[in-house]
């Protein structure tokens, strides 16, 4: 399996942020994209996530078998946690699982991974900010997806909260996963192409 970009090209309110990108990505392999704000690393995710259009170019999964699109085979993580605030922690990650399919760990498995067992019946908007973020973290676990796209994954965490998501990271690509993550901060994956977004500014 590799996730390829060829000639990759992205705008942002009518303007062209980057441009001509090609990167190939293979199983068990992260790239980290880095650069200022406004480089275009969160407009990179989408494109792959399938949630923008690119200007020109294309992004594909190649050997991806049971996906038929890269867009099938991602989970997107972004700045927003994507949890419905009034509804309980169990109530979001089941939504979650049930609209992505492909159920890998059980509720009570990915909480207790994330070190927030017991938390389910509780409100999501009741948590913490880093509480919310770990939930969300939860939600790559409850159902499979072979690509992890993470935008500023660590937001919000806590070391030992980095420090535990580091090892899912880890492990993920030992599974033969591929991770694109969009970050300011080290994320502990040492072995990691980088990828320096540099703007149009």
């Amino acid at each position: 399996m590799r996730l390829v970009a060829d000639k990759l090209s992205g705008e942002r309110g009518g303007e062209l942020i980057f441009s001509d990108l090609d990167f190939v990505i293979a199983a068990g392999a992260a790239l980290l994209v880095t650069g200022p704000n406004g480089a275009g690393k969160s407009t990179l995710l989408r494109i792959i996530a399938g949630l923008l259009a690119p200007l020109s170019g294309n992004v594909r999964l190649e050997g991806g078998d049971g996906f038929p699109d890269v867009q099938s085979a991602c989970h997107y993580l972004g700045h927003t946690n994507a949890m419905k605030p009034a509804l309980s922690v169990r109530e979001n990650l089941a939504f979650w699982q049930a609209f992505n399919g492909e159920a890998r760990q059980d509720i009570d498995e990915a909480l207790e991974t994330v070190g927030l067992g017991g938390t389910d019946h509780l409100p999501f908007g009741y948590l913490s900010t880093g509480q919310k973020r770990r939930i969300s973290i939860a939600k790559l676990l409850v159902s499979y997806r072979p690509v992890w796209l993470l935008d500023e994954p660590t937001a919000g965490l806590d070391k030992i909260s980095e420090s535990r998501f580091a090892g899912l990271m880890q492990g993920h690509l030992g599974e033969g996963g591929i991770i694109v993550a969009a970050t300011h901060l080290p994320l502990g994956l040492d072995n990691a192409q980088e990828l320096a977004m540099e703007g149009r500014g």
